[in-house]
């Protein structure tokens, strides 16, 4: 269609350390090396934002490519923010990938246990995770707002992973860019749910701005989720960037309408 060709220097992804050398590829698309234009720019992968179709299918190429992997490969679902997993295997290759009415429904965790499945988290402020296992061979992707963190998605992950062989205790887990907690203010009703949510003390994940609202630390919502589910604090690694102004992340929360970057993961053959 005439699009430019990828710049190199702005090919999509950051990746996480505590996967290298692991028959896994994993990363998180940045907002460069794409197509779209206007908020949009450049490398959206989100159908449901007001986009060109053409332009976010081309985007997403360029991201299945960036993991060696066809638009074809790709699964997403259609996240609810809730705590529904789906395990996919190859017959789900393609679901979502094109069009928004045969993505996976109502599910914000895949899992799969199938080499050369590519499986997509969206995001733009909410935290996307990578789990693997590298014994039973099983990894997963998460989206988790603040309410698929207080429904522990996370846990859902992890439980789905099991039925797959998965032992939390061997599960690496890369943490993705988010929003931070100084630019991330809610009502009392969701610092309750937070607070509600953990079994010890959560005043680290929650604390008050002082005005009637309070900060959220969605990361350490969801580290914290990930070491009561089993995984071992040296098998987390947050990647320390935020969404926002001035990152090269889109975030929902700095402007409105904007694109969504993803977390994206495959099983090596």
């Amino acid at each position: 269609m005439g699009w430019p060709a990828p710049s190199p220097a702005a090919a999509p992804g950051m990746t996480w350390a505590i996967f290298d050398g692991q028959p896994v590829d994993a990363l998180v698309t940045t907002r460069g090396g794409g197509v779209s234009d206007g908020p949009y720019a450049s490398l959206n992968l989100g159908l449901h934002v007001g986009d060109d179709p053409g332009r976010v299918h081309e985007n997403r190429q360029r991201a299945a490519a960036a993991l060696g992997l066809e638009l074809s490969d790709l699964v997403f679902g259609a996240q609810a923010h809730g705590r529904k997993v789906a395990v996919v295997d190859a017959a789900h290759r393609g679901r979502g990938s094109v069009a928004l009415e045969d993505a996976v429904a109502d599910v914000d965790a895949l899992v799969t246990a199938t080499p050369g499945v590519g499986l997509v988290a969206l995001v733009a402020d909410c935290v996307p995770l990578v789990l693997y296992e590298p014994v039973a061979q099983v990894v997963a992707c998460v989206h988790a707002g603040w309410r698929g963190t207080v429904a522990r998605v996370v846990d859902a992950a992890v439980l789905a992973m099991g039925s797959l062989g998965a032992r939390p205790e061997r599960i690496l887990a890369g943490i993705g860019p988010a929003i931070a907690p100084d630019r991330y203010k809610v009502g009392p009703e969701v610092a309750d749910a937070v607070l509600a949510c953990f079994a010890g003390p959560a005043t680290d994940l929650v604390w008050p701005d002082g005005t009637g609202r309070w900060h959220l630390d969605l990361v350490a919502a969801n580290h914290r989720t990930l070491i009561e589910a089993g995984v071992p604090e040296a098998n987390i690694e947050a990647c320390g960037v935020a969404t926002g102004e001035g990152t090269p992340f889109f975030s929902d929360r700095t402007v409105r309408p904007c694109g969504r970057f993803a977390a994206l993961a495959a099983l090596r053959p």
